[in-house]
């Protein structure tokens, strides 16, 4: 959760910035991916500043992450938000068994594809590192 968090910081999106991140079987990372926009398009002047004009632009982290990797490549993605749906249905057709995600999307059908799917769909807590002291280990 760590890495979806710190991709979606790279996110230009000044209203919402979600993040993802695949691990392999062994549980290597094979991808780290954020909302935005094509990868080399440089967005004119003004588009940020109308949030519902430029949504039908913007790459999902889920679908940018999907771009790295093969079908049967990822064992597991871990994302800042749960999959909406239409981001649920690309993970469950890459052959994704397991997703985890910190914060609730309430208008996501992803709960009831996971179901139909038996996809491992599960909500975890995480607080981003805030640049204290690190706890010593135990």
């Amino acid at each position: 959760m760590a890495l979806a968090h710190v991709a979606s910081m790279r996110s230009e999106d000044p209203y919402r910035k979600v993040g993802a991140a695949a691990l392999d079987f062994d549980n290597r990372v094979i991808g780290t991916a954020y909302n935005g926009l094509a990868p080399g398009f440089n967005a004119p002047e003004g588009f940020w500043d109308d949030r519902e004009a430029r949504q039908k632009f913007m790459l999902h982290a889920e679908v940018n992450l999907c771009s790295l990797f093969r079908r049967g490549e990822a064992k597991l993605v871990a994302t800042t938000t749960m999959p909406c749906t239409a981001c649920m249905q690309t993970l469950c057709a890459y052959g994704i068994r397991e997703i985890y995600y910190r914060d609730v999307y309430h208008s996501s059908d992803a709960p009831e594809i996971a179901r139909l799917y038996g996809v491992r769909l599960e909500r975890v807590d995480f607080t981003p590192f805030d640049g204290g002291p690190i706890p010593a280990a135990p």
